[in-house]
This record gives structure tokens, C-alpha cells and sequence, in this order.
């Protein structure tokens, strides 16, 4: 079962008016986002809109300037930090799996920090979860694996402790087209069926479209529309995100 630690009355993530500079200039800038408990929510926008400053702000990898970030319901900042990042998986960009670790021991990472019991049995079922069968991944070695593979550990590195939140920084970039789509439907398909909340970075709004329940795209540390993906299809806010949507061959031309 997975670990219930937050309440549940309140959203899984929240921010409120948030702000957050490196150096003068804001990269957020008074950004609010709600994401419900269930829920997969897409950050969209190109490099530097923001993005991936947000989703780091909820496991305390980075800290707001201004305004208030929650897990739970709770200002993350009343949580112990290291508490708080192993109670939530994150897939980070391109795997950072440790390379001289087996696929098991990879995946097993957040559950023995945590001293769960049976670390090896749920990182296994969690390389079962992303179809990397673990009698035949589990004492591979990263090298060993395509990139699409690596993300898959990744993946079940994040899933193994059974947290309730997971947070995803741009886990398609590296890969292929046809791996792309493969991981994409798989990813989809996965989060779907397991229930749990999601908050993806991407910069690729098809995959955004594809994925989640709603979409939120960043522009210069902006929100332009947080919208589910069908009304945001049908009813973009600003030239930009039709703009986005034109150039992914799902609109019309700003």
C-alpha cells in the first residue's frame, strides 16, 4: 500500500503567488498552480520559462522567494526536507541512475533509505511495473541498457517506495522518436492505472497533451493557460499557446 503521511482534504500540490529569482530577474513570477490528489498535470513552455524551477520547488530542491509552496496541504517548509523528497518520487532529466549499481539496487535506492521492509521485493515490483522484468534487468548495469530502458529504471526508482506524489523533469528528452513514443504510451498507460498524483515537465506540448489531465504552460515565469488538454486544443488563451499548439500540429496558426 502506498505510504498515506499527507491529509487527505487538501490538495497533493499547491502554489500560491509564488516567486523565485536567480539573481535580479524573476524566472517565477507570482505563479499559482493547484494539482488534486489523482491528478497528472503538464508544465509546458520553452527552456528557461520556468518549468522545472516549479516542480523543484515541491521537494524542497530549490526555495521560493516569495509566496507558498505545499505538499498535502502542508507549507514545505514545516517538513523535514529529507523526509519530504524520499516520500515523493522524482524522475529527473536523463535517469541519474548511480552507473556502478545494479537495475535492482537502482530501484531499490528510496525504499532502503527509508528502511522499508523488502526493499528488493518492491523495487522488483516496480522494474515488473515499467516491463523491465527483474529476473532479466534486475543485475544489469545502466551501461548495459538502451536509453529507453535507463528511463524505465528511473521510473521504477521513483515508484518503488509507493509514494503518492511523483514528480517527472523532462523524462522523454534524451530519447529517440520511436523510443519516445514507446516510454510516452507506456508512462501514460502506467500512471493511469496505479493512480498516482503527477506533475510533468515537458517541453513538448504533444506529450503533454498526450499524458495529463490538464495542461499549464510557462511563458517567462508566467501562466498563459492551465486548461484540460481538449480546451486547450479548442479554446487557446494567447498567440503563444496557439502558437505552441500550430507548431505541434495540433492548431491553427497564430
Amino acid at each position: 500500500m502506498r505510504d498515506q503521511v499527507l491529509p487527505t482534504d487538501a490538495p497533493a500540490l499547491s502554489a500560491k503567488d509564488v516567486v523565485k529569482r536567480f539573481g535580479s530577474a524573476p524566472v517565477l513570477d507570482r505563479v499559482s498552480l493547484s494539482v488534486e490528489r489523482g491528478e497528472i498535470v503538464a508544465l509546458v513552455g520553452e527552456s528557461g520559462a520556468g518549468k522545472t524551477t516549479l516542480l523543484r520547488l515541491f521537494n524542497r530542491m530549490i526555495s521560493a522567494d516569495e509566496g507558498e509552496v505545499c505538499v498535502g496541504g502542508q507549507n514545505v517548509h514545516t517538513l523535514n526536507p529529507v523526509q519530504l523528497r524520499r516520500s515523493i518520487g522524482y524522475v529527473q532529466q536523463e535517469g541519474g541512475l548511480i552507473p556502478h549499481w545494479t537495475v535492482l539496487r537502482n530501484a531499490a535506492l528510496v525504499p532502503r533509505l527509508r528502511k522499508m521492509a523488502s526493499p528488493d521485493d518492491l523495487a522488483s515490483k516496480a522494474l515488473q511495473l515499467v516491463g523491465l522484468p527483474p529476473e532479466e534487468f534486475g543485475a544489469r548495469r545502466p551501461r548495459e541498457l538502451s536509453g529507453g530502458q535507463r528511463q524505465r529504471v528511473a521510473l521504477a526508482r521513483a515508484l518503488a517506495a509507493e509514494p503518492e506524489i511523483i514528480l517527472l523533469d523532462e523524462p522523454f528528452r534524451a530519447l529517440d522518436a520511436i523510443t519516445r513514443a514507446e516510454l510516452v504510451e507506456g508512462v501514460h498507460a502506467l500512471l493511469r492505472d496505479i493512480g498516482v498524483t503527477a506533475l510533468l515537465v515537458t517541453h513538448d506540448i504533444r506529450i503533454a497533451l498526450e499524458i495529463a489531465n490538464r495542461v499549464a504552460v510557462l511563458r517567462g515565469g508566467k501562466f498563459e493557460q492551465i486548461a484540460p488538454a481538449a480546451e486547450l486544443r479548442a479554446s487557446p488563451a494567447s498567440p503563444y499557446v496557439r502558437q505552441l499548439l500550430h507548431r505541434a500540429g495540433e492548431g491553427t496558426p497564430a
